[in-house]
């Protein structure tokens, strides 16, 4: 079974409240078998516009991925998170070799 990945890029505008945002989204990522690949960390942006943080998220699948992000614990976290900061989120399905 393929893996699924949650690819972010955010730009965070007041970090004391997207570290309630962290800690609110700590449970559904465990519930769902997250696992941070990226978090933050140093880039360089060689194509396109960047964004201050990276994340890359692994899940056991697609579906697992998309779970979690339509979940109410998630969801319930993303409601901190949208207010003090813009970004891009893409769920994708991983190669299954």
């Amino acid at each position: 079974m393929a893996k699924g990945y949650w690819i972010g890029r955010i730009e965070v505008d007041d970090i004391d409240t997207y570290k309630e945002y962290v800690k609110a989204n700590a449970a559904p990522f465990a519930e769902y078998g997250a696992r941070f690949l990226v978090r933050g960390g140093t880039y360089e942006a060689v194509e396109g516009a960047a964004r201050s943080r990276n994340v890359v998220i692994e899940f056991p699948s697609y579906k697992a991925a998309l779970d979690c992000y339509h979940s109410a614990g998630y969801q319930a976290a993303k409601a901190l998170r949208d207010p003090v900061s813009t970004g891009e989120l893409v769920i994708v399905e991983g190669y299954d070799a």
